[in-house]
């Protein structure tokens, strides 16, 4: 009998005000929380920070409204001042800032649906949303909380930002701390990186952009939409290991290309490009090499000597407890661009609130005996699943069209990650209802999560003939569950495997 107990619709997890994730138990709820079922919205309380607005961020801005006389707007509170101004260029007439004399920044305009949707897209692609630890300490400041209603926690005795930044040195090995620019998160660390590499390769006429594999959904939107032209600057290329391609592609296009963009390995599907040879084609025709590793996370994996920058989200194995949403740049110190990429980062990345970076340097030091747990873990469930009948399709970090790949940059070859995606034999609805295991977006914590990627992510692609046709051409099935393995006993992940899958 499993020993994981099914999780309540919009349950928190972690049970924390702050954490990232949200409990979604079934098939039904996870439909029904696409396509804003109030039965099922109502329940969502809290969720993953870029898609779910916070309940304190959402009592922040009405308390504002009223404050500064503005009832019956629409109000979009941002990480920061240049964020809001931001926000406003993106969306044009009516939005104005908030009035100087407000304690926090934003935008506001009439209400409109159709610009409170762009508003809420823009800031998730970028990560500029104001951070729930932040809006919290408002609503206390003005007696809209009291301290009883706060979260308590533990925050870190001594200077968080060089704790954080000297821990992420030395998992990366070859920077310094000096080479880590803190984000707001992983999506605003990898903006920032496109932001810079777009802004240095512009004057010498490279404006296109490359997507290498089918990447993160915000990813593929930063390229589809904020290159220059987005119809002739925005590249992609589905298959990861196609060199020749690639070759041919830089061969034709070279001249014009900035940048490459790519996940190592992928996401949801875990492939592993050849990252060296890439790096290396990448420099002989002066195009920069963008590398997000958050899947296995730098501590399994080393990425950063065949990158020019790296994106990584800290929400992710280094804020493992599962309530903080940061992330980080880091620069190749043998990158030729280097000098440039530390002195155009600052004033491209958004400033992180105090609280959230305190929390991270509480839990960053517990990271690598997490991921020594994973990775003792991993294979188990791995061989259970590969063995299982009824499973269809698996992908991991050792998938033989990836292992080789991966092996030339894990730190060992017992270094395999917390991520397994499948396939069920069968309806997905029957094996999802019944896992015990929690259910929700995110991973990379000590608790082990299981979501219906697919549809989370690419609900409108799993609606449609045409959407499906997309996710075929990619190799993406649409009902693929994302597992990531926690600091549970294999055991235990197992038996609820097992028992679902009965």
């Amino acid at each position: 009998m499993s020993a994981f107990t099914h999780l309540p619709l919009g349950q928190r997890i972690p049970d924390s005000l702050h954490g990232v994730s949200a409990s979604l138990p079934t098939m039904h709820d996870v439909i029904g929380y696409e396509e804003k079922n109030p039965e099922v919205t109502r329940h969502m309380t809290s969720g993953y920070p870029r898609f779910v607005v916070h309940p304190f961020s959402k009592r922040a801005g009405a308390h504002l409204l009223r404050t500064l006389g503005l009832e019956g707007r629409a109000i979009w509170l941002t990480s920061s001042i240049r964020a809001a101004e931001q926000l406003r260029l993106h969306l044009g007439e009516p939005a104005a800032l908030l009035p100087a004399e407000a304690a926090l920044t934003g935008v506001t305009f009439p209400e409109d649906a159709t610009l409170s949707a762009r508003a809420k897209t823009f800031l998730q692609h970028t990560g500029m949303f104001l951070s729930s630890r932040e809006a919290e300490d408002y609503l206390l400041r003005v007696g809209e909380l009291s301290a009883d209603q706060a979260q308590d926690e533990k925050s870190f005795d001594g200077y968080a930002p060089a704790n954080v930044k000297g821990h992420v040195a030395r998992f990366y090995q070859h920077a310094a701390a000096s080479d880590v620019f803190l984000a707001t998160s992983g999506m605003n660390a990898l903006a920032a990186a496109f932001r810079v590499g777009s802004d240095l390769q512009r004057p010498r006429g490279r404006t296109r952009w490359l997507q290498l594999g089918w990447l993160y959904l915000d990813t593929i939107a930063l390229l589809q939409k904020f290159t220059d032209a987005p119809a002739s600057d925005y590249l992609f290329q589905s298959d990861v290991f196609n060199l020749d391609a690639l070759k041919t592609l830089f061969a034709e296009q070279g001249a014009r290309i900035a940048g490459v963009i790519t996940e190592v390995p992928t996401n949801p599907l875990i492939q592993t490009p050849d990252l060296p040879a890439i790096a290396a084609l990448c420099r002989e025709h002066g195009i920069l090499l963008i590398v997000d590793p958050t899947i296995a996370s730098p501590l399994n994996i080393d990425v950063l000597p065949h990158s020019d920058l790296v994106a990584n989200s800290l929400t992710k194995y280094t804020a493992s407890e599962g309530d903080v949403i940061l992330g980080a740049v880091v620069v190749n110190p043998q990158s030729p661009h280097a000098a440039d990429f530390r002195a155009r980062l600052p004033g491209a990345l958004e400033p992180v609130y105090s609280r959230d970076v305190s929390r991270l340097a509480c839990q960053i030091g517990d990271a690598p005996a997490l991921m020594a747990q994973i990775n003792r873990t991993a294979p188990a469930v791995v061989e259970f699943l590969r063995t299982h009948p009824r499973i269809k399709e698996l992908y991991w970090s050792h998938h033989p069209a990836s292992r080789e790949n991966y092996l030339k940059l894990a730190h060992s070859p017992d270094a395999i990650g917390s991520m397994i995606s499948f396939v069920v034999d069968g309806p997905v609805a029957g094996f999802y209802d019944r896992l015990r295991l929690p259910k929700g977006p995110s991973f990379g914590m000590k608790t082990t999560l299981i979501c219906p990627f697919i549809y989370l992510a690419h609900y409108d692609l799993v609606t449609t003939g045409s959407g499906r046709a997309t996710l075929a051409a990619a190799g993406l099935h649409p009902e693929l569950l994302r597992l990531s393995i926690g600091a549970e006993p294999a055991g235990d992940i197992i038996a609820a495997l097992a028992e679902a899958l009965g």
